[in-house]
C-alpha cells in the first residue's frame, strides 16, 4: 500500500504541473507544484516587548548607499584647453613666442617673410616661411632655403625646448595672398640662397648691440675723466 500511495502522488503532481503548462499557453510563467512550496524559516521563540512577528517578516531591510563622487565637468569644464594653456605657459613664459605668431598681433610674423631659427645645438637655420601651423602647443612653422645649391625645407616647432629663439630676419614686400606658398618650391618663384641676406642682418644687429654698449662706457669713462680733474 505505501508504494502505490508515493505513486499516486508523484502522478498528481505531474498531472498538477501539466494542467498549468496547459493554462499557461506558452507564457513565461514557472509553475510549481504545491508539494514542492517552501515555507519561511519559524521566528524566534521569545520576541522583544513590542516587535510583532508580522514587522519581521515584512519589514524590508536598508541598503547602505553613497553619494555620487564630484564630476570632473564641473571642475574642469575643458580640459584640454586648460592643458594646452598650461603647457604653453610652461614652454613659453614670457609669451613672446605665441605674441609671434598671434593672428590679433599686427607685427606677427607672416608667411613671406624670413625667419632665423636659432636651436641649442647645431647651427641655425634661415628660410623663407612657407606655412604656419597654428595647432596650440604643436604650432609649427615651415622654412625653405637653400644650401649647396640644394632646396632644403624644414618643419619647426615653436614651442620645441630644443629651440632658443625665432627672428623675423626680413619682411614681405607686400602680403601674400595664399596661405601656403608652396608654389615656392618651382624654380621659377625660388628665393635661393639666403645666407647674404642673413650676414647683413646679423651684422647689423651686432654693431647696434656694441655701439649701445660702447656709447654706455664712453660716457662712463668721460665721466670719470672729468671727476678726476674736479678732485
Amino acid at each position: 500500500m505505501s508504494s502505490q500511495t508515493s505513486n499516486l502522488r508523484l502522478l498528481s503532481s505531474w498531472g498538477s504541473k501539466v494542467q498549468c503548462s496547459k493554462q499557461n499557453c506558452g507564457r513565461n510563467v514557472r509553475c510549481f507544484s504545491t508539494s514542492t512550496y517552501r515555507q519561511p524559516p519559524p521566528l524566534p521563540p521569545r520576541l522583544p516587548p513590542g516587535v510583532s512577528s508580522s514587522a519581521i517578516i515584512n519589514t524590508p531591510k536598508k541598503i547602505k548607499t553613497y553619494p555620487p563622487p564630484p564630476s570632473t565637468k564641473a571642475l574642469c569644464r575643458e580640459p584640454l584647453v586648460t592643458f594646452a594653456a598650461s603647457q604653453i605657459s610652461l614652454l613659453d613664459p614670457r609669451g613672446s613666442r605665441t605674441r609671434l605668431f598671434s593672428k590679433t598681433n599686427p607685427d606677427a610674423a607672416k608667411v613671406g617673410d624670413i625667419l632665423l631659427v636659432r636651436f641649442k645645438s647645431g647651427d641655425p637655420f634661415a628660410g623663407v616661411c612657407m606655412n604656419i601651423r597654428r595647432r596650440g602647443v604643436d604650432t609649427s612653422i615651415l622654412l625653405r632655403a637653400q644650401l649647396t645649391r640644394i632646396g632644403t625645407e624644414m618643419w619647426v616647432k615653436v614651442y620645441s625646448p630644443t629651440v632658443v629663439g625665432i627672428e623675423v630676419v626680413q619682411r614681405a614686400e607686400k602680403r601674400a595672398r595664399r596661405a601656403r606658398l608652396y608654389y615656392m618650391r618651382k624654380p621659377k618663384h625660388d628665393r635661393g640662397n639666403l645666407s647674404g641676406i642673413v650676414d647683413a642682418y646679423i651684422r647689423t644687429r651686432n654693431l647696434l648691440g656694441r655701439g649701445s654698449v660702447g656709447n654706455n662706457k664712453g660716457r662712463g669713462a668721460n665721466a670719470g675723466k672729468k671727476d678726476g680733474k674736479k678732485s
